[in-house]
């Protein structure tokens, strides 16, 4: 079987996790969050990280990788992480199933009191001998794709009417959009106040953001649209593997006639077609959920991604239940 021919890869270089990430790719891109920088933007955010994966011994092929991050959940106890993962790479659904397994035990053993394994795999495989509790989606289940080897005109065809009007109205005002740095977060923190008081979103910590890019450096990219000199609306991309994805953004109250989110948006766009990226990915859509900002969204065309959604794999039964209970009467509490 091939279970038995797979060992146990701690790796230890970016080129080699990340060969591995990209070209796994399927159809929604790369996963960034999955790669070496990722894991490091939360090691720089203080959290214990370890990436891993397995190997065949018959020709050191890599079928499997991930990143996890160890979250505690107090009183000695912890919980392990994969955002936007594990990546499996199997040659039929039954040997992604068995890679998973092994994972999950090697998991268990870096910490005895940990709860469970928090995962957001592509596709989860079925009939896994460890029970999968569906949770929360952390990452949004589904997102929107956009094929960037398409020409710009063909994008802006594939837009909605409002959409494309909404662009060249927010250039013909005015509105000029320049990659800026980690010297103007204080204008982009100002903006994703505003955004999450108007809007009712819960916000990071700044310190999120700004390790965004400062650990993200050269991967995580910062643009803003201002009008007369001012940032009106600005917004956070990954540019990783072969996708650049939309990770948060922000717009103030003021102004909002003047449509900078829509250049904004195609801006990113457009530079990630000229830096030879495939896909670009708006990272999340919802009708019932984020109804305003999914209609933004689909305003830009592209097709439909799904996730599995956030899975735990539960290593301790007993003391999961206690932590489901706990957490669901926190979120009730608001």
């Amino acid at each position: 079987m091939e279970n038995q021919d797979l060992e146990l890869l701690n790796f230890s270089s970016a080129a080699a996790l990340d060969a591995f990430v990209q070209g796994a790719a399927g159809p929604a891109g790369a996963e960034f969050l999955q790669s070496w920088t990722g894991g490091e933007i939360l090691r720089a955010a203080g959290s214990e990280t370890a990436r891993i994966g397995l190997r065949r011994r018959s020709d050191s092929r890599v079928m499997a990788a991930a990143t996890i991050v160890k979250v505690s959940l107090g009183a000695g106890f912890s919980y392990f992480f994969s955002p936007r993962g594990p990546i499996l790479k199997g040659k039929s659904a039954a040997a992604d199933k068995d890679s998973l397994e092994i994972l999950s035990e090697e998991i268990r053993k870096r910490d005895p009191r940990a709860l469970f394994w928090r995962i957001e795999p592509l596709r989860l495989p079925a009939g896994l001998s460890i029970a999968a509790q569906k949770s929360v989606d952390l990452n949004p289940r589904q997102t929107l794709i956009l094929d960037l080897a398409k020409s710009e005109e063909e994008l802006l065809a594939a837009m909605s009417p409002k959409t494309r009007y909404n662009i060249r109205l927010a250039e013909k005002k005015g509105i000029r959009v320049r990659e800026g740095g980690l010297e103007d977060f204080a204008a982009f923190w100002r903006l994703m106040e505003l955004t999450g008081d108007r809007d009712g979103f819960r916000l990071h910590g700044a310190d999120h953001y700004k390790n965004l890019l400062t650990a993200g450096v050269g991967a995580v990219k910062l643009f803003l649209a201002e009008y007369e000199g001012r940032p009106v609306a600005a917004g956070l991309f990954s540019f990783w593997g072969d996708k650049a994805t939309y990770l948060h953004g922000a717009s103030d109250n003021e102004f909002r006639q003047l449509m900078a989110p829509h250049l904004l948006q195609w801006t990113a766009i457009t530079a990630a077609r000229r830096d030879a990226f495939k896909y670009y990915d708006f990272h999340g859509i919802d009708e019932a959920k984020w109804p305003g900002v999914t209609r933004f969204k689909l305003g830009f065309g592209g097709r439909r991604a799904e996730y599995a959604g956030t899975w735990d794999l539960v290593f301790r039964p007993a003391a999961y239940r206690i932590y489901k209970f706990m957490r669901q009467l926190r979120r009730r509490m608001g």
